[in-house]
């Protein structure tokens, strides 16, 4: 991973694999999975501590430099066939936006897609509105990532707003049950 692309002399990077105290609960268990399968890939996760009032991208990018495309965005969108929830974690980069009309319905398979309300995404997840992350979503949810996610490096959540974690692009595309979705993002 190539720190000179995070911003390393304003954001203090840590091996978030040490530094669990820093992440939401899920996303530490996440890291601490993916360490046993993909131990060279958990290893290059690092967090930094932020005020969370620059969580969002384009405060984050102002005060760091960074281009926004270098951050992604996690996005939470479900919709209902036969009764059934269906829901999906849709990770884009930051300077896109996700194909919720198209793409994403069709890909769960139902009527009528929609972001989920912050309530309820905050109770399902485990992770603050701001923070969510592909890292550790619960079981039964699909994670839909765009190929560009996963080219370089990326800056997501870390499941809390007050850090983020900077992870090689391999490790989004090694996630548990991801699927990788052209088109996935749109500009």
């Amino acid at each position: 991973m190539n720190m000179d692309n995070f911003a390393p002399d304003k954001l203090g990077w840590l091996p978030a694999l040490e530094h669990p105290e820093l992440l939401a609960e899920p996303v530490a268990a996440g890291l601490t999975a993916l360490a046993e399968s993909a131990p060279d890939l958990a290893s290059q996760a690092l967090v930094a501590e932020i005020d969370p009032a620059y969580s969002d991208t384009e405060p984050l990018a102002e005060l760091t430099g960074m281009p926004i495309a270098m951050s992604c965005n996690c996005v939470l969108v479900a919709g209902k066939r036969a009764g059934e929830e269906r829901v999906a974690a849709c990770l884009i980069r930051a300077n896109t936006r996700a194909d919720i009309n198209h793409v994403v319905k069709k890909r769960l398979g139902v009527r009528k897609a929609s972001f989920w309300p912050m309530d309820e995404a905050v109770a399902q997840s485990g992770m603050e509105y701001g923070g969510i992350t592909p890292i550790s979503i619960p079981a039964g949810w699909h994670l839909y990532v765009d190929p560009r996610a996963t080219e370089g490096d990326a800056l997501i959540g870390s499941g809390v707003r007050r850090s983020k974690l900077a992870v090689p692009g391999a490790l989004l595309a090694a996630l548990p049950g991801v699927e990788i979705i052209e088109g996935l993002g749109i500009e």
